[in-house]
C-alpha cells in the first residue's frame, strides 16, 4: 500500500471571503468557534473518485480525534481496518489488529509532512497547516466556517493539491483534489467529546 493510498483511508449570511494576507485574523476567529475538549469521537462516509473508474469508493466507519496524541480512523465498511495517524508516524492496521503497514518520520522524513498534514487536518490544528498551507476562507453566519488549503511546497502538491474544510463548532467536511487527479469527499457527523481517551485508544495511539 503506498503512502499515498495510507492518506485517503479522516450557509447563509456568509460574510465576505478573507484572503491569504488576512488568514491571521481568519485563523484566530476559527480557532475561537472550534470546540475545545481534548477528544472528539464521530462517524465519517467517505466517497471516492479514482480517476479510470466509472463509479466512485465509498466507505464508512468511526473516528477519533485526541488533539495532543493524534486520530484513529476506523473503516467499518465495505472492509475493517484502522489508520492511526500521529505527528512522527502513520500507522495501518487490518480488521485483525495486524499492522498492515508503518511509516516513520524518522526513517522517511517525507512520512513527517504526510503525517502532520493529516493530523491538522482531521484535528483541524490550523497552526500546523498554515506551515504547509496557504489558506483563505470565511466565516459563515455565528457559529460556521470554510477554509481552502493551497499547499506551499511542489513536492506536497504532487501529493495534494488543493483541501477543502467545512465546519462550525466540530470539522463537518473534507474535500481533496490530489495531485494524481482522484478527489476524495468526506462527511464527518455524530460528534461527541470526552476528557480523555479510553484504555483501548491510548494503547493504539501509544
Amino acid at each position: 500500500m503506498s503512502t499515498r493510498r495510507l492518506f485517503l483511508l479522516s450557509a447563509a449570511f456568509a460574510v465576505p471571503a478573507l484572503r491569504a494576507e488576512d488568514a491571521p485574523a481568519l485563523l484566530k476567529e476559527v480557532r475561537q468557534r472550534l470546540n475545545a475538549e481534548p477528544v472528539v469521537r464521530g462517524a465519517f462516509e467517505q466517497r471516492k473518485t479514482v480517476k479510470g473508474f466509472r463509479n466512485p469508493l465509498l466507505s464508512s466507519g468511526e473516528f477519533v480525534v485526541a488533539q495532543q496524541r493524534g486520530v484513529l480512523w476506523r473503516t467499518l465498511q465495505p472492509f475493517a481496518s484502522t489508520l492511526v495517524v500521529t505527528r512522527d508516524r502513520v500507522l495501518a492496521r487490518g480488521a485483525d489488529g495486524s499492522v498492515a503497514r508503518r511509516l516513520s518520520a524518522n526513517e522517511e522524513p517525507a512520512v513527517r509532512a504526510i503525517s502532520e498534514t493529516l493530523f491538522g487536518v482531521m484535528a483541524a490544528d490550523l497552526g500546523a497547516l498554515a506551515q504547509r498551507f496557504q489558506i483563505e476562507g470565511e466565516l459563515v453566519a455565528r457559529e460556521g466556517w470554510r477554509l481552502q488549503l493551497l499547499p506551499r511546497d511542489a513536492a506536497l502538491a504532487r501529493w495534494v493539491q488543493r483541501v477543502e474544510l467545512d465546519g462550525d463548532r466540530f470539522l463537518r467536511a473534507v474535500r481533496l483534489q490530489e495531485g494524481s487527479g482522484d478527489q476524495t469527499q468526506i462527511k464527518l457527523a455524530n460528534h461527541s467529546t470526552a476528557a480523555r481517551l479510553s484504555a483501548d485508544e491510548e494503547a493504539q495511539l501509544a
